[in-house]
């Protein structure tokens, strides 16, 4: 799955470890996203979307 999480993270200046303490994960966590490595389960997909004031399908696509 694609994603758009290092930039909107960039756009508001954070770093990993700043996304993973609002997202209540491991900054690993983010890596792994980021990287296209992990898929995020849905909960966190929504929390993710939240926090950036966004709609899931803004962040996340699949590679189809």
């Amino acid at each position: 799955m694609k994603n758009r999480l290092k930039v909107l993270r960039a756009e508001h200046d954070w770093t990993q470890a700043d996304l993973a303490e609002k997202l209540e994960v491991s900054r690993q966590t983010i890596n792994a996203i980021e990287k296209g490595k992990y898929d995020p389960s849905l909960p966190l997909a929504f929390k993710i979307a939240r926090l950036f004031a966004v709609n899931i399908e803004s962040i996340f696509s699949d590679e189809a």
